[in-house]
């Protein structure tokens, strides 16, 4: 039998808790206007988005909300399905099994979160913008993020539009998903003309992203 002084079981269990402390991943700790990225599966239309675009150290995101502050309780706007609406955090968690990522605003640009909490409360029940044209009434993800911060900045973009592709990369064809989508619409495919998506949004140098979201 081997005799364990006190000091060295008081040692011992010190440096089992230090140790499981230092491998524990940090909760993360949400506020109103942090974003949350992810990337969900709906089939070849998400992979034809997500061959062309690009987010925070390579991920591939598809979509995008926003936290908002409801009655004590935090909860996510977002674009996504049929209109604009409210998320929980929980429901918008499960919808993917990829690892969702967190960004927050500069501290310059946190001023201007009140005010673009407050645009996407008024655009709930919003159309979802399956046609994916700026200014048509309707929204997609980050279409609405884009347009809240324009609106709190008084008419002065925050992120940046870009022109959108929905050709196969270094070709001159579209998807063939993207062109039976946009002929069941009845409208031509809106090569070229300007739009936002998660990825870039992820990358703007208006925003410091946290990395994974630790619920």
């Amino acid at each position: 039998m081997i005799f364990r002084s006190p000091i060295y079981l008081v040692f011992a269990l010190l440096l089992i808790f230090s140790t499981n402390k230092g491998s524990a991943q940090e909760k993360t700790i949400l506020k109103e206007g942090d974003f949350l990225f992810q990337q969900i599966s709906c089939g070849p239309l998400c992979d034809a988005i997500l061959a062309v675009t690009s987010g925070y150290q390579g991920q591939k995101f598809n979509h995008m909300g926003m936290v908002i502050l409801q009655q004590d309780s935090l909860m996510i706007v977002e674009a996504i399905g049929k209109d604009v609406h409210l998320s929980s955090i929980s429901d918008f968690l499960k919808r993917s099994a990829n690892p969702v990522y967190t960004g927050r605003l500069k501290q310059e640009y946190q001023r201007l979160i009140p005010a673009a909490a407050h645009f996407s409360l008024d655009q709930l029940g919003t159309p979802y913008d399956d046609a994916f044209l700026y200014q048509n009434g309707k929204y997609y993800c980050s279409e609405l993020i884009y347009d809240a911060f324009l609106s709190a900045n008084r008419g002065e973009p925050v992120f940046e539009l870009q022109p959108m592709t929905y050709k196969v990369p270094g070709s001159n064809s579209f998807f063939p998903v993207w062109k039976d989508y946009f002929d069941n619409l009845k409208q031509p495919v809106p090569e070229g003309l300007p739009g936002c998506n998660p990825g870039g949004i992820s990358l703007s140098d208006k925003i410091d992203m946290a990395g994974r979201y630790q619920p």
